[in-house]
């Protein structure tokens, strides 16, 4: 209950400002999104989520800026409906001589993108030098509604991320774990003077929900633009604590290049590989825990731990209405001890997981008006 007070208190306060803005912009997105799929040999399932996002925006002074957004949510899923209310991203940014700072509901991801990504409550300030931009911030995560911020390090958390919304237990069944997140970051979009773009990230992830996980990450991503190529490389080690057990470490890596190809339209096409590690038999090596759970393919969508993917992408812009996307991913698991990343599949069922591959066409009629239709199969190898 004083969670949802101190939630309202927020929303107060931000709705208060506007009066002291001298310009301001409304805005209402509508979105609606329907699928249908299943497995062979069990029922099909239909889901439907449509979602109303009013935002509003207003500068503040020379500096400033306020930002406000919300999500009202209806989802039919497993042949039920479900309601859900959100606060979006939700921030005031405010820039001065040598940077910037902002404050609320802001997005935050680290350079590789799966180890601590979305939105999250707090604080960061970023200065602008010669030698780079710096930044520091810190988060906290229980105020986030469970599935937006897809945050399950635990077999507990795993278990109440599936438990549906019931407003008779709101506290218990809506918000995410309760976590603290602090970072360093610094990025270079030119490094030594030349085309190398780097960005680097000390990540603390600090548990507050009495499981004792803490965790400890750096990550570092390197862009190298030659041409009509991008050479993208990066990697992560990482570090947890756990209540009763012995310390971890685990690690990952990726690479890719993106190919804008000569064709009268635009068009790209990307490799890129990634490795992340698995229970090694002799000890030593755990699997990879990010902070949050990302899934890597629409499909089968495992996360990533103790998976390596290999994905080639080809997207084109037709014209300025219609465009189209073609994905190709194969995952192979990395050890077989681990299921976190991926649901019942045997421990004796070998490495080599299956291919997934997904096609999507997008028509944009008017530039506030957006259709998709997408389709794909997961094909098994096991």
């Amino acid at each position: 209950m004083k969670r949802v007070k101190k939630l309202l208190a927020i929303a107060v306060l931000f709705l208060t400002i506007p009066g002291f803005v001298r310009a301001a912009d409304f805005g209402l997105v509508i979105e609606q999104r329907a699928s249908f799929g299943g497995v062979t040999g069990s029922d099909s399932n239909f889901e439907y989520t449509g979602v109303l996002s009013p935002r509003f925006s207003a500068l503040i002074g020379d500096y400033g800026e306020l930002f406000i957004s919300a999500g009202i949510g209806l989802r039919y899923e497993y042949e039920e409906w479900a309601f859900i209310p959100e606060l979006l991203r939700t921030e005031f940014y405010w820039i001065f001589n040598t940077g910037s700072f902002r404050v609320g509901r802001m997005h935050y991801s680290d350079p590789l993108g799966f180890i601590t990504a979305g939105l999250f409550d707090g604080a960061r300030i970023t200065f602008n030098t010669m030698a780079g931009d710096f930044s520091a911030g810190a988060w906290y995560t229980g105020f986030l509604f469970k599935e937006r911020a897809n945050i399950a390090m635990n077999a507990i958390e795993r278990e109440q991320q599936d438990v549906p919304v019931d407003f008779g237990n709101f506290v218990d069944t809506y918000f995410a774990p309760r976590r603290a997140i602090a970072a360093l970051d610094w990025t270079h979009s030119s490094v030594g003077g030349g085309f190398l773009r780097a960005a680097l990230s000390a990540i603390g992830q600090f548990d507050l929900t009495g499981e004792d996980l803490h965790s400890q990450y750096l990550a570092a991503r390197f862009t190298l633009p030659q041409g009509a190529f991008t050479f993208n490389f990066g990697g992560g080690l990482g570090f947890a604590q756990v209540s009763g057990a012995d310390n971890q470490t685990f690690f990952a890596g990726e690479a890719g290049v993106e190919w804008i190809l000569p064709t009268v339209f635009a068009s790209q096409i990307s490799l890129l590989g990634r490795y992340t590690s698995g229970v090694s038999s002799g000890g030593g090596v755990n699997a990879f825990l990010p902070v949050t759970t990302i899934r890597q393919s629409p499909i089968l969508q495992p996360g990533v731990q103790g998976l390596t993917m290999i994905a080639m992408h080809y997207a084109a812009r037709v014209n300025r209405e219609f465009a189209l996307t073609l994905s190709s991913f194969y995952f192979i698991r990395n050890d077989l001890y681990t299921n976190d990343s991926y649901v019942s599949i045997d421990s004796n069922s070998g490495h080599f997981m299956g291919n997934e591959f997904f096609a999507r066409f997008f028509w944009m009629p008017f530039s506030d008006v957006h259709f998709n239709l997408g389709g794909g199969i997961f094909l098994p190898s096991m």
